[in-house]
């Protein structure tokens, strides 16, 4: 998962550890999706088809909620950016789909989900794949860097949003696209029955609607914008597919 940012240490730093706690839980054999909260109610790992042949390992250590890759249209030989890759559930299935001509990179912030990342990478063979340790907020990749960014259930959690969306904006080629899974809040929640909504299922912080979350993609740049709601993450809350690109020009 990703450092959520410049927002309050204690709260950073507990979302991480969190996580961690997670990634730790996998390596054991276990799963993150009995009885946590946040795998019950948000994780999806149904999304993924049958013949995605999702590596176990990387699955168990999944806490994603949804499936980016299905609207990702990953081609041979792009380079692709997964913001909190996790136990590199998405990046090993997007390495498959750009081929060796193409280039996967995961960024984390959690050392536990490198470590199972990278040993999820070792056993798949897969050399096309990278994995970065950093925040979101600070994408350690030079400007114009990657064709498509994708992400899942990670984003909700930044506590500086318009910093993610504009370094997500940096990072991609003119043309580039943005296809991510996350989670949104509905419009009619007032401040507290948002946060309310976010404790119940405890994998979502600060949540935006549907209308917040197409202005700070505009603010950041992007257009062709689409939000589409998919399921009920919760009371109040749904997971969805965003979609933007990068203007050419």
């Amino acid at each position: 998962m990703a450092d959520p940012g410049p927002g309050p240490r204690p709260q950073t730093d507990a979302i991480i550890a969190r996580y961690s706690g997670f990634a730790r839980l996998a390596q054991a054999g276990g799963t993150p999706h009995d009885g946590n909260g946040c795998g019950d109610s948000c994780s999806d790992v149904t999304a993924y088809a049958a013949e995605d042949q999702v590596p176990e390992a990387a699955l168990r250590a999944s806490l994603g909620c949804g499936n980016p890759l299905a609207v990702a249209d990953l081609r041979p030989g792009e380079t692709v950016l997964d913001l909190g890759s996790g136990g590199g559930l998405d990046v090993l299935l997007s390495a498959r789909r750009v081929g060796p001509a193409g280039t996967v990179y995961g960024l984390d912030a959690s050392d536990d989900m490198l470590a199972i990342a990278r040993a999820n990478a070792a056993q798949a063979g897969a050399d096309n794949v990278h994995f970065l340790r950093g925040r979101i907020e600070d994408i350690p990749l030079p400007a114009a860097r990657v064709d498509v960014i994708i992400s899942n259930c990670v984003i909700n959690l930044a506590a500086d949003k318009a910093r993610v969306l504009a370094e997500a904006f940096r990072v991609l080629v003119p043309g580039g696209r943005f296809g991510v899974s996350d989670i949104i809040a509905e419009s009619g929640l007032d401040p507290g029955e948002r946060t309310a909504a976010e404790n119940r299922i405890g994998c979502a912080a600060s949540t935006l609607t549907a209308e917040e979350y197409r202005h700070e993609l505009r603010a950041a740049g992007f257009t062709g914008i689409t939000i589409t709601a998919t399921s009920e993450a919760g009371e109040g809350l749904h997971t969805a597919i965003v979609q933007a690109a990068k203007p050419t020009g």
